[in-house]
């Protein structure tokens, strides 16, 4: 289904659902429940004690994904942005305080239970079989709800286009479905990040940091933050520091399934709000004709009261 044909429908299918749903006597399925790793889920591990910032993965995703280089900052020069945008799917930053510094990579995160994906209406943004979080142009319709909703910042509008796209890190799928992997990881010179399945990956963060307490923070970080996320990182630094968000464990739409769960639950709810939104109308509509009605009246019998007194003698 593409665009044109989903916004042409999209009227009316709230109305269709809601019918269908009280003729049958159905009800729509819970959205609440927790969602867990898929068996093949993939990812990436970033260990910012590796890392030594060459960029090299910047150049290789852009020319992976033919994304031309940013580089506006530099005057034209070299890649340097700033951070993600419409051109840059994967980028360097530099974390530096005093003696303390670290480089971190940014990218999508592939949440387990991704805020995006739960934002966009028109199910542009979807999960395939390994977890990987991608976009369908066709679905879109740019709302850039999904912008909104993602707690990394990642999702990117190309605002500069025609027909403008969101972008961001899909992991390579093109690459993946080659039997290859993802342009950064193949390109880093230290092995500062490596792809492969969540839990092996999760495995490897664990064996690192339980071989050097005395380097890394005691934890990895997407193993349960914000829900869990299939790119995982270990460092030295606070993860706060490297603008990593501190979500807690539970799924950031897990607020929204909630407020589905209560308000818009089936779309009883709608229907029944919409349908006490009916007859407010409806009354104040009624009030205000009484009122019209009222004044006309009123305004005739003083035009009646004027006339009588200018032909009395």
């Amino acid at each position: 289904m593409d665009r044109r044909r989903a916004l042409k429908i999209l009227a009316g299918g709230a109305a269709a659902t809601t019918a269908g749903l009280a003729c049958a006597g159905g009800v729509a399925a819970s959205p609440s429940e927790e969602v867990k790793p898929l068996p093949e889920a993939v990812g990436m591990l970033y260990d910012a004690t590796l890392c030594i910032g060459c960029k090299t993965c910047m150049v290789a995703c852009n020319e992976a994904n033919e994304l031309p280089p940013d580089t506006g900052a530099s005057g034209g020069l070299y890649q340097a942005p700033a951070n993600l945008n419409a051109k840059t799917k994967n980028v360097i930053k530099l974390y530096r305080k005093g003696e303390e510094q670290s480089f971190v990579k940014a990218q999508c995160m592939h949440c387990v239970d991704p805020a995006c994906t739960t934002a966009c209406m028109m199910h542009a943004l979807k999960k395939d079989e390994r977890g990987i979080v991608y976009w369908e142009g066709d679905r879109c319709v740019g709302c850039r709800y999904c912008q909104v909703a993602c707690p990394y910042g990642v999702p990117q509008f190309e605002w500069a286009s025609l027909n403008p796209r969101i972008v961001k890190c899909e992991l390579c799928r093109h690459r993946l479905a080659k039997g290859g992997i993802p342009a950064c990881v193949e390109v880093c010179p230290r092995k500062a990040v490596i792809y492969g399945k969540r839990a092996e990956l999760l495995a490897e963060a664990h064996r690192r940091i339980k071989e050097r307490p005395d380097i890394y923070v005691q934890k990895v970080y997407g193993e349960h933050d914000g829900g869990g996320t299939q790119v995982l990182y270990i460092s030295h630094v606070d993860f706060d520091k490297l603008g990593l968000p501190a979500l807690g464990d539970r799924p950031v739409p897990e607020t929204v399934r909630k407020v589905q769960d209560t308000i818009y639950y089936g779309f009883a709810a709608p229907v029944a709000l919409y349908g006490i939104l009916a007859l407010v109308v409806r009354r104040n509509r009624r009030l205000g004709e009484k009122a019209t009605h009222a004044a006309t009246a009123g305004d005739e019998a003083n035009g009646d009261e004027a006339e009588g007194k200018e032909k009395r003698p």
